[in-house]
């Protein structure tokens, strides 16, 4: 009879749905990835809606030189070369490809030298799908995808991904680990909260050194909401504060 009970439930088991816990998901799941999108985005552009930036390009004065994009790619930093240079290798031809030569020349500093015309081919290129997908493309292989592997090496859940990624997008990768190295030397990763706590410390005092990013407010007042809050994986609602502005993801 036993053996029998033993099989009747593990053929009951073998019909049921797989069941999906928090741990299985991480900020690569769609739903996480899009909100981690609108957090960025509430902070490069003050908007949520992330999907209308493929187009957004202009010099904001950080010493970058062009800034655009999903998550501001710069023509002073290396990113929009290689974003550039990726999207033409698989769209020969495209408004963009002629910029190459003046991109690789202005690599590294904020001049704007042969790159004439250059944000209305920029505008014009985002129309193009091939283009956008090029951005998102960009987006993962430098900024999200290591991020979220470095926090899961961490064993940080989706808001310490979320509090790497940012920091990758201001900061740049390397500038992210420099960031974490300062905030291990103060708390371990066992204790999620304490170390989440001390990598955000790190994360202000390294924007307080450039006056460009001094205002703090995309992690005082929106991470560490949501670290005080203890949402850890970031469930809905959301609401936060950028630059002053007041943002809200709803539930549902």
């Amino acid at each position: 009879m036993r053996i029998l009970v033993a099989l009747v439930v593990l053929a009951l088991a073998g019909c049921a749905a797989p069941v999906t816990s928090a741990a299985d998901v991480d900020l690569s799941d769609p739903a996480k990835k899009d909100i981690a999108m609108q957090l960025v985005s509430s902070a490069e552009n003050s908007s949520l809606d992330w999907k209308a930036q493929y187009s957004y390009i202009e010099d904001i004065g950080d010493g970058r030189g062009y800034t655009a994009g999903i998550i501001g790619f710069c023509s002073g930093t290396g990113d929009m070369l290689e974003l550039v240079q990726a999207y033409t290798e698989d769209s020969p031809g495209n408004p963009l490809a002629p910029y190459l030569p003046a991109l690789e020349a202005v690599n590294g500093t904020d001049s704007h030298a042969g790159l004439e015309g250059f944000p209305e081919a920029w505008e014009q290129a985002a129309t193009e799908e091939a283009f956008q997908e090029a951005q998102n493309a960009e987006r993962d292989r430098v900024y999200f995808t290591p991020s979220v592997a470095l926090a899961q090496q961490d064993g940080l859940g989706i808001l310490g991904q979320f509090a790497y990624y940012d920091a990758a997008v201001m900061h740049g990768v390397e500038g992210m680990e420099s960031i974490r190295d300062v905030a291990l030397g103060n708390a371990d990763t066992s204790d999620e909260v304490t170390y989440l706590g001390a990598f955000l410390d790190a994360r202000e005092e390294e924007m307080r050194k450039e006056e460009a990013h001094e205002d703090t407010t995309r992690v005082s007042t929106a991470q560490r909401v949501f670290l005080d809050e203890g949402n850890l994986d970031l469930h809905l609602p959301l609401a936060w504060h950028v630059y002053g502005d007041a943002f809200l993801i709803p539930a549902g």
